[in-house]
């Protein structure tokens, strides 16, 4: 036997929902409203809220690495074209590839500024491409960490072998390994250069074999770049495992060594370089770079540029916002949102 409820069963009821979080339960006979106090705020003041903050905050930021940017300091110096002899001014490929000319050259610094130790000793490159999808490919990591272990270097080619022997390491990355040289002279005593731990330690550790040594390393009639010691484990040539690490840009710079004392406001440093290193068979531009660092690191200016480009761009989202809000405004807890109330609906 079926039981008896003390309430009224409804029938057909049917719900439709407003615009404002009010709510109507429509039956044949009666219509019953629940109006709940509307917690939506227009999308539009959400959205310019949002990114006002964001613009500020990334105003901030740049702020930030702006003034620690301005705390580096820098010295720059150009020394391709200067490194030339006048007589091979006209043909400086000629004179770059010619083993008999000497490639010794004298370059004179000041110190504007007292830099304090550490003092970084980057080499710069410009125009050189080490993002080309060949180049980038051009290596055998399985080689680097295991040796001749490892026999498929097919990724290599055409720097995988010379005179039916493999070569370690293997691809053109390797291959073009950088190779001009600086020593520093500073009142007529030479300054020491650390050129350890110049690499990632990760790299160092996991991507290089502490028992893998060069072997049969530029042998062939093309050489591309500098030599390896082959008594030395792929692990400790630190030049090579910096030069591995591709970079992203055509303007790079790659970390040679440091200086760990401080050079005061109006020292010279004499400069002694070797300038072995071909790019002017491409138009590319060598520069030696001393710098200082900062708890950001050292000075680069696309930190800043990006934080101005989101902030300004957010700042400019949040007044499109606005504008649409103010064009079209609606007020919370409008009756006249109900879906009956409507125009055009039909009760």
């Amino acid at each position: 036997m079926p039981l008896k409820t003390s309430e009224p069963r409804k029938k057909n009821m049917s719900w439709e929902y407003g615009h404002t979080g009010e709510v109507a339960a429509k039956s044949p006979s009666s219509i019953y409203t629940t109006k709940s106090p509307s917690l939506q705020t227009s999308f539009d003041a959400i959205m310019g809220d949002y990114l006002i903050f964001l613009g500020r905050r990334s105003f901030y930021s740049c702020w930030t690495c702006c003034s620690s940017r301005f705390t580096n300091l820098e010295i720059v110096d150009r020394y391709d074209n200067d490194c030339i002899p006048e007589a091979f001014r006209s043909n400086k490929v000629a004179y770059i590839k010619d083993n008999f000319s000497p490639k010794n050259c004298t370059r004179i610094l000041k110190v504007h500024k007292r830099m304090k130790a550490p003092i970084y000793i980057y080499y710069q490159l410009d125009n050189y491409y080490q993002n080309h999808r060949r180049y980038v490919k051009s290596r055998s990591d399985k080689q680097l960490m295991y040796g001749l272990k490892y026999n498929d270097t097919s990724l290599c080619k055409p720097e995988d072998n010379n005179n039916g022997l493999p070569i370690v390491p293997c691809g053109l990355i390797a291959w073009s390994l950088f190779n001009d040289t600086y020593t520093f002279v500073h009142q007529s005593l030479e300054l020491k250069v650390n050129r350890k731990n110049i690499a990632w330690k990760s790299d160092r550790d996991h991507k290089f074999g502490k028992h893998v040594f060069p072997f049969n390393f530029q042998n062939g009639t093309l050489i591309g770049g500098g030599g390896l010691d082959p008594n030395k484990p792929l692990s400790d040539q630190e030049d090579l495992i910096v030069w591995m690490r591709t970079a992203a840009l055509p303007s790079f710079r790659k970390l040679y060594g440091r200086i760990e004392e401080d050079l005061e406001a109006d020292d010279m440093i004499v400069v002694n370089i070797v300038n072995n290193y071909n790019t002017y068979s491409f138009g590319g531009k060598k520069k030696l770079v001393l710098s200082t660092s900062s708890w950001l690191g050292g000075k680069n200016d696309f930190l800043g540029l990006a934080y101005i480009a989101v902030g300004s761009s957010s700042i400019f989202i949040s007044f499109v916002f606005l504008m649409l809000h103010v064009k079209n405004p609606r007020p919370r807890g409008d009756a006249a949102y109900i879906i009956w109330n409507r125009k055009g609906t039909a009760n």
